[in-house]
């Protein structure tokens, strides 16, 4: 191909430009663009690189001027950078400027026409890469502006080519990808055939924009049943949460804004024919459509359906749950390989433990038996008064040492003088507790300064020394891994560490502080530098409720409870029945 600077047929170039923009979906400009810096390229390599060769192409006419431009710099000019020099094809000093030209000033610039010249072989190549560069960087440029903004969209495709279980879809205006395990398993796909998929992502990567496609995630059974379900794509009905076993089971928690539509009815549909749309879709996958319901224990309940459920009792600050049922619904709870039980965690938020009625009153029986032997031996006293004091909920000698005398009092058979005999019995008990846990510290070889660590106790202090932590120093040093124990790598396998605090079970948040406390007493870090308190806030509008966003909706929080303390019990009626979706069950909490 013989291309002439000046000579080529105007026209014909400003056609060949508005073609490609066309075909490619991009700006015209960019075309005329790219084909101005070839030729500019093209004419360095026939002039000398070290020249400032500039090319312009007229869009209207057609015509294009090619210059060479030295710019007029000043006299003591210093590069920018080391790879920068002075360049006097492109650059000249104002005083020899001055010379030639007495109106010279620095950044004027003096600009010669140079001649059309004919391409050869090799610029010609050159012009090629470089425009096909430049129309292929638009085209990612406008492909990710085309789907950046429509993630969690359902889009239609068509599959251009299968290379190792991940599918390639031809979007229109794009690609996308999905991986294979983003697809349905055992679902497969020819070349040409036409698909539906989900946009979860969109990443703007160096070889192109990457929009990542799904048919497992579970937004994309959340959008089959807003294009099923008008009050849904209305946002009458919400999709509050969702759970995939793709290919298997789908658990949905659906609520409805208005009183009148029960939403599990809206979206089964007459006979079923609203989700039977969405199953077939989904190559037979079973969902289970439950409502949703602002009270944790009610909802966790409702997610754990066809399974009835006895018992919840939350613990906010780990984010665990454990259920107790019949001990014949326990197979049904776990489901098949934990998929029930599994499905629930993931469309509650909680980590779900469940135990049998049988399990939970084994645990309860020898809970009371420790607690009345604890009472028995500390507070000197017989089996029945210690059993009356676990029946009341003292759980531990602090709990008696500490409360108000008359809690102790107002039980029955008990009076003032009896509940303050009890109460210094207690205290005199963990007196001597402490005093032998701290000559056990001191034997240890743990400094005092630790014990002035918040958050170290006699017994924690005792565990470090055991562990071979003696000075704040030694306890500013550790990492958390090293306090709650962990896992690392030796000779290819994974082994535990177990840490030295590890019999306490405290929380990472936990251990964080005290390494942070640590420092600050060590005089490592300032004390300002320590997390703040986060502020408390109204329980009024905790449940209000959003818009229906696919991406917040289905990303699951575990940690979206915290900032409340302790453990809710949440006891349900033995009778109440989880498959009937619809219906909210009563309850009763205790504190």
């Amino acid at each position: 191909m013989a291309v002439t600077g000046v000579s080529a047929n105007r026209l014909e170039l400003l056609q060949i430009a508005d073609a490609v923009a066309r075909e490619k979906n991009i700006d015209k400009e960019i075309v005329v663009e790219a084909i101005e810096e070839a030729i500019q390229k093209g004419a360095k390599s026939r002039y000398g690189a070290h020249h400032d060769i500039r090319a312009k192409i007229d869009v209207k006419t057609g015509e294009m001027a090619l210059t060479r431009h030295v710019t007029i710099v000043e006299d003591d000019w210093q590069p920018e950078d080391e790879l920068e020099e002075f360049n006097d094809s492109a650059m000249v000093r104002l005083k020899d400027a001055l010379k030639r030209d007495p109106e010279a000033v620095v950044g004027k610039e003096y600009i010669e026409v140079l001649p059309p010249f004919e391409f050869g072989r090799v610029q010609t190549q050159m012009a090629r890469q470089v425009v096909t560069g430049k129309v292929r960087d638009a085209e990612r440029a406008n492909q990710y502006e085309e789907f950046k903004d429509r993630v969690g969209e359902i889009v239609n495709g068509t599959v251009k080519r299968v290379e190792y279980g991940n599918t390639i879809v031809d979007l229109g205006r794009g690609e996308g990808v999905m991986r294979r395990d983003q697809s349905i398993p055992r679902e497969l796909f020819n070349i040409g055939d036409r698909i539906r998929t989900y946009i979860y992502d969109v990443r703007a990567e160096a070889k192109g924009p990457q929009v990542m496609l799904s048919r497992a995630h579970p937004g994309f059974m959340a959008k089959l049943f807003a294009q099923e379900v008008p009050e849904v794509y209305d946002g009458v009905i919400e999709i509050r949460a969702a759970a995939r076993d793709s290919g298997s089971r789908a658990k949905m928690a659906v609520l409805s804004n208005d009183n009148s539509i029960d939403p599990v009815g809206a979206c089964v549909g007459m006979r079923g024919s609203r989700v039977q749309a969405v199953v077939a879709e989904l190559q037979g996958e079973k969902i289970d459509i439950i409502q949703w319901n602002p009270d944790e224990p009610t909802f966790i309940v409702n997610a754990l359906a066809p399974a009835e459920v006895s018992k919840v009792v939350l613990d906010e600050e780990a984010g665990r749950v454990e259920v107790v049922v019949p001990d014949e619904q326990l197979s049904l709870a776990i489901g098949r390989r934990g998929q029930n039980v599994r499905l629930a965690s993931q469309l509650t938020g909680w980590q779900i433990d469940i135990i049998t009625e049988a399990q939970d009153s084994e645990r309860r029986q020898k809970e009371f038996t420790e607690r009345t032997v604890l009472f028995q031996e500390a507070l000197d006293v017989d089996e029945v008064i210690a059993q009356l004091l676990v029946t009341e909920g003292f759980a531990t000698v602090e709990d008696l040492a500490y409360v108000e005398p008359y809690e102790i009092s107002d039980i029955e058979g008990f009076d003032e003088e009896t509940a303050e005999e009890l109460q210094a019995r207690a205290r005199d008990y963990l007196d001597k507790l402490a005093a032998a846990l701290d000559a056990k510290r001191v034997e240890l070889g743990v400094e005092d300064g630790v014990m002035a660590v918040p958050g170290v106790t006699g017994a924690i202090a005792v565990a470090l020394g055991e562990g071979g932590v003696k000075t704040v120093e030694d306890l500013a040093d550790l990492a958390t891994d090293e306090i709650r124990g962990g896992y690392e790598v030796k000779n290819g396998e994974r082994v535990k560490v177990p840490g030295v605090l590890e019999s306490f079970n405290l929380a990472q948040e936990d251990a964080e502080l005290l390494i942070l406390q640590a420092r600050v007493a060590a005089g490592w870090i300032d004390a300002s530098e320590l997390p703040q308190p986060e502020p408390e806030y109204e329980e009024e509008g905790e449940y209000a409720e959003g818009e229906y966003d696919p991406e917040a909706v289905f990303a699951q929080n575990p940690d979206a409870n915290e900032g409340h303390e302790g453990r809710e019990h949440a006891d349900l009626p033995a009778d109440s029945d989880a498959e009937v979706f619809g219906e909210d069950l009563e309850k009763s909490r205790d504190a």
